[in-house]
Order: structure tokens, then C-alpha cells, then sequence
């Protein structure tokens, strides 16, 4: 069964990713230092360059996976709701009472997030407090053409 689930693959919106990042080895790894640099330093002063920097390739590498930091955030935060989704939808797939779901997924949306071990690459427990400190940049931005 844990072989099963560690071949899930999330779909996160095309729009926000120019090469699907899951789709390679440092795809995955741009998504992994990026959720940690974030959290350490904040999107203000996370660039591409310090990325690159830190994985040890080029700026333009990084450029083939995202238009800019804008895009890898709402990638980010696309994940993350993408993953709870995953989750409810896992746990309450076989049940057939409605009181029953809603009181699983209050429960998986109200507790504290867990690292999962299906999605190695991704500190879910980091991510969890990207998306509380800074997911309203997302949104708050002069240019939302996407």
C-alpha cells in the first residue's frame, strides 16, 4: 500500500508552472529549498538567484519552471490546498453517512499538519506556515492576468 501511495502525483493548475516541477529531479528540488528558503527569509527577500545559488545551478534553470517567485507561490499554495483535498477526499471516500464525513474533515482541516511521507519533497508542516504567513501576497498584486 505504501508503494501504491508514494506514486500519487498531485494535480496542481498548468497555469502556474511553465515545466511541471514534479516532473524532474530538480524540479522537486527547486519546490523543496524554495518552501525553506521562504519560510527562513520570507518572499520579500527569496530571489531566484539565492535559489539557484543554494541548489547549485543557474538562475535560468530555475526561470524554465516558473515565470517568477509570484508563480512559484501560488504553485506552493495550489499544492498545499491540492494535498488537503487529496487527504479529505482519501479518508472519506468509503463512507456513506454524511455526519460521519463532515466529522472527518473537520478533523483533517482543525489539526495540526503532520509531515506526510507520500510527498518526500515536501515539508508539508513548512508549507503550512507559507500559506498562513503569505498567501494573501498571492492575491493582494497589481497584476492578476493569470
Amino acid at each position: 500500500m505504501k508503494e501504491l501511495l508514494s506514486q500519487i502525483k498531485l494535480k496542481v493548475d498548468q497555469e502556474l508552472y511553465l515545466k511541471d516541477p514534479d516532473s524532474s529531479d530538480l524540479g522537486r528540488s527547486i519546490i523543496s529549498k524554495s518552501i525553506e528558503m521562504i519560510d527562513e527569509m520570507g518572499l520579500e527577500k527569496f530571489t531566484f538567484k539565492k535559489l539557484a545559488t543554494d541548489l547549485e545551478t543557474t538562475e535560468s534553470s530555475i526561470y524554465r519552471y516558473f515565470e517568477n517567485k509570484h508563480f512559484l507561490l501560488l504553485y506552493l499554495i495550489n499544492w498545499y490546498w491540492t494535498w488537503l483535498e487529496y487527504r479529505l477526499v482519501f479518508q472519506t471516500m468509503n463512507l456513506s453517512s454524511p455526519n460521519e464525513k463532515m466529522k472527518i474533515a473537520i478533523d483533517i482541516l482543525t489539526r495540526e499538519i503532520e509531515q506526510d511521507s507520500d510527498f518526500s519533497y515536501v515539508n508539508e508542516v513548512v508549507l503550512h506556515k507559507i500559506v498562513v504567513a503569505e498567501s494573501t501576497k498571492a492575491y493582494f498584486t497589481k497584476q492578476v492576468e493569470h
